[in-house]
């Protein structure tokens, strides 16, 4: 999770591992609402199905998602 991008993108690099730029503060958890949205329109599945399942507080996040 890149955090205060100029754009908000999400990103697959060559290990398969999946980079989300968000363009919102790591404050008060914003940025990880933003991630389960934008992962959520990524994955065509609704936010509901998007869970942060370790590093709410960190960068590198495990995400599980539901199809």
């Amino acid at each position: 999770m890149h955090v205060n991008s100029r754009r908000a993108r999400v990103e697959k690099d060559l290990l398969g591992v999946v980079h989300v730029h968000v363009n919102k503060p790591a404050l008060e958890g914003r940025a990880n609402k933003a991630v389960v949205e934008m992962l959520a329109e990524y994955f065509e599945v609704g936010k509901s199905q998007v869970d942060i399942v370790a590093g709410h507080k960190s960068k590198r996040k495990v995400v599980e998602v539901i199809y």
